[in-house]
């Protein structure tokens, strides 16, 4: 990977946003984070980290995930399973599907979800803003489906 990839990644450039100063190692967490299509926690984010740069501590990747989770650039979630995960607080409209045996994080979205919430607000008298969903299940056995 060249530094300037990792530059140019998402959450290098909220953390330039707001001032921070990006280390290389900071840079390659940040780089990582971005690329990210499920919700890492830090021992993942860690083993994906050390990949593109070996020198790189778990308590750099602790440090950096609380240094981002403090400037409004991560979110913690806690979605079961005694391990803490993270997502950028960029997103919008937000839903996820935590399947309670493995703890594996799917996001997806669905306007016809996204409908329904905006008319229950509505009889409720609210215009929805933004929207956040986490629903927890389990797979289905073929026979089911």
């Amino acid at each position: 990977m060249k530094t300037d990839d990792r530059l140019d990644s998402p959450i290098a450039a909220m953390c330039r946003e707001k001032g921070m100063k990006l280390t290389g190692q900071r840079r390659t967490i940040a780089h990582v984070l971005s690329e990210s299509d499920d919700h890492p926690d830090v021992e993942e984010l860690y083993r994906r980290a050390t990949a593109v740069d070996p020198r790189i501590s778990i308590a750099t990747v602790y440090r950096t995930v609380r240094l981002f989770e403090e400037n409004g650039i991560l979110r913690r979630r806690d979605f079961g399973g005694g391990r803490a995960r993270y997502e950028t607080t960029d997103h919008g409209d937000h839903f996820h599907l935590i399947d309670v045996d493995t703890g594996n994080v799917m996001e997806f979205d669905d306007e016809e979800l996204k409908a329904l919430l905006a008319g229950i607000g509505a009889r409720m008298g609210y215009e929805i803003a933004t929207t956040r969903l986490e629903l927890y299940g389990r797979r289905l056995k073929k026979k089911d489906r």
